[in-house]
């Protein structure tokens, strides 16, 4: 491997720590300090949760426009079924646990709607998950009446706290459930005939087809589990809010992607990995709490970090070009 492929392989990892690096010379001590890099990664989550989902969608060749409204539509269905509990009292566990697995069902029934459609119409995913996105979106207006839905007192409301309830964790229970999707869908797509599978419909689907690869089959499979990790952001987003809001998440879907994109992923299909796209939801992250923290407008950090989108772009055109 020479200098280039490693160059390359290895940019979104140079990238985030030359952009850690250099918040560390122009921001106060308090940027380094223990307790803003857990802040950092508790402020990945959702992004981060989201993009695992994103990741298996952009190596399998198709895209996903409707991850935003699909976790605003999570949050309103959990507080629903929280409300079931009335807002007086404590919500129980079980109700608590029937509220995020049906907020995980919602979005894995949007993504298997999703695949249906795409594979069996022929229709550009571009298309369906824009429609898709409005159809989530709408349906989540629709069942918080418009605005956003009180809850009572639960316990998901502490998987987004930065300081942990057991002080042995270190980091917020999010972040552990993060680190460990990370580690499952890195096995999925590394060491399964999934995640073979995943690479070569990306890869050439035509040759995936003449392979013997069910492409119908394993599209549908794709947006489903892209639909569950979805549907996990929405539990951590609901964590974060408290409250579910049918205009949560509003543009998200564009971190997501591009959290993806940075983190290698090849919005050609056939290239990506999980740690690389939590990379990439890490970077900017990380670059939003250090502009905050300089007091750089917000409309200059979406400047930054589109230039850095279409940078992460110009690699991957420069990594085929190499090969």
């Amino acid at each position: 491997m020479n200098f280039k492929q490693i160059l390359f392989r290895f940019s979104p990892y140079f990238g985030l720590l030359f952009v850690f690096l250099l918040f560390v010379i122009l921001c106060p001590p308090a940027f380094y300090s223990f307790f803003n890099i857990k802040t950092i990664f508790t402020q990945t989550v959702i992004v981060g949760i989201a993009a695992m989902g994103a990741t298996m969608v952009i190596i399998s060749g198709g895209i996903d426009l409707s991850v935003g409204s699909q976790i605003a539509l999570g949050t309103v269905v959990i507080a629903k079924v929280l409300n079931m509990s009335g807002l007086d009292g404590q919500a129980s566990g079980q109700v608590s646990l029937l509220a995020a697995m049906l907020s995980i069902f919602a979005c894995m029934a949007c993504g298997v709607i999703t695949g249906l459609v795409i594979s069996q119409f022929r229709i550009v995913p571009f298309i369906v998950t824009l429609g898709m996105m409005q159809i989530a979106r709408g349906v989540a207006k629709w069942l918080a009446n418009e605005q956003t839905v009180a809850s009572p007192a639960n316990s998901m409301t502490s998987l987004m706290l930065v300081e942990p309830e057991s002080e042995w964790l270190v980091l917020g229970a999010s972040v552990w459930i993060m680190l460990i999707l990370v580690v499952i869908l890195s096995i999925i797509l590394k060491y399964t005939i999934l995640g073979r599978y995943i690479f070569a419909i990306g890869s050439n689907e035509q040759t995936a087809r003449l392979c013997g690869i069910n492409i119908s089959k394993y599209k549908i499979l794709i947006y489903m589990l892209s639909g569950v990790f979805t549907g996990i952001a929405a539990i951590m987003q609901f964590s974060n809010l408290t409250v579910g809001d049918p205009t949560a998440a509003n543009g998200m879907e564009l971190d997501i992607i591009a959290a993806v994109v940075i983190g290698g992923g090849s919005l050609s299909g056939g290239e990506g990995s999980a740690v690389g796209s939590l990379i990439g939801a890490l970077m900017m992250a990380v670059l939003r709490n250090g502009c905050n923290m300089l007091g750089v407008p917000n409309y200059v950090q979406e400047i930054i970090i589109g230039l850095i989108i279409v940078g992460a772009v110009l690699i991957d055109k420069l990594k085929h070009r190499l090969r």
